[in-house]
């Protein structure tokens, strides 16, 4: 499959990725995707007859809290870590004129 890597590829590949490639750095380049091409041939050959597909190699499980709604008023807590506040809110430096 290596062989489908040719000289147009590469300026293609090089022209979405925003590269400009030196022509030693396309012929490497050109090596690499072919070598890359390869072993994902060489995987395909593998027998995974029996082997259960999934998405992560470890079991996961949805880690995230449940989502509960609290009316609290922290803002005195929030602005404690101000460096600085004015009026209950944060100061911060002029960004324009």
């Amino acid at each position: 499959m290596a062989n489908i890597i040719n000289d147009e590829t590469i300026e293609y590949v090089g022209i979405l990725a925003k590269l400009e490639l030196s022509e030693e750095e396309k012929e490497q380049a050109k090596k690499d995707m072919g070598r890359m091409l390869d072993y994902i041939d060489k995987l395909g050959e593998l027998n995974t007859d029996g082997v259960e597909p999934m998405s992560h190699v470890f079991p996961v499980q949805n880690v995230f809290r449940e989502d509960i709604v609290s009316n609290s008023d922290i803002r005195e807590e929030l602005l404690s870590n101000a460096p600085e506040q004015k009026d209950g809110m944060f100061v911060v430096p002029k960004t324009f004129e």
